[in-house]
């Protein structure tokens, strides 16, 4: 089966990798970029919670904080990896799933991520919200071609649906899922967990119950 991986440029290894070790024919062709919001510095040192929901914004966090954050949320284990660690990490990889688990009231809360992110944690908190990077729509320069794609934000799900190919996906979660109906395209399965170990759990389902 040839299997689609449309993550930003440069991350995309780890999930190639799984499934070319599970003989799979793997392409990589990005349906997004991640573009940096700036360089100035965030004073994170009054906040009594950090939330990060994203790996580009716990990254992006790192690389411009200062300061040292009293606690840190995150949503899944690779958001918390990224930034170095978390006090808290959602057993529910969703903003639903953290708001469940954060203590309340949560106190004084920073939400960083991307521009145009969901503002559920944010405005249930009351949470003051930086933008750290955008997320861009890409357009392939080559036609896109393979039995199966695999789409790991609403971002990639939109542009997959700007292309109308007859291609069905998995998705990595509800929000990716919703939006990927939404622009027309067949889901397939969405990971139970929202992680890497979800998705490929996910495209192994989906490779099982196709037709031979």
């Amino acid at each position: 089966m040839r299997i689609v991986v449309t993550r930003p440029l440069g991350q995309e290894d780890e999930l190639v990798q799984a499934l070319t070790a599970l003989r799979h024919e793997v392409v990589h062709v990005p349906l997004i970029e991640i573009e940096p919001l700036g360089d100035e510095p965030i004073d994170v040192s009054d906040y009594d919670w950090v939330v990060l929901t994203s790996v580009n914004g716990a990254r992006e966090l790192r690389r411009r904080m200062a300061g040292t954050p009293t606690r840190v949320a995150a949503i899944g284990q690779a958001t918390a990896d990224a930034f170095g660690g978390a006090d808290l990490v959602a057993s529910v990889s969703t903003q639903e799933g953290l708001l469940a688990e954060l203590p309340a009231p949560a106190g004084r809360v920073l939400f960083a991520g991307a521009e145009g992110a969901r503002r559920l944690l944010a405005d249930r908190l009351d949470a003051d919200f930086v933008p750290l990077y955008r997320t861009r729509e890409l357009t392939p320069e080559e036609p896109l071609e393979g039995d199966l794609v695999v789409l790991a934000s609403a971002s990639a799900a939109r542009a997959l649906g700007r292309l109308a190919l007859d291609i069905p996906a998995v998705s990595i979660g509800p929000q990716t899922t919703a939006a990927a109906r939404e622009a027309g395209v067949e889901v397939l399965r969405e990971a139970a967990s929202h992680d890497l170990a979800g998705l490929v759990a996910a495209i192994g389902s989906s490779v099982c119950s196709s037709p031979s």
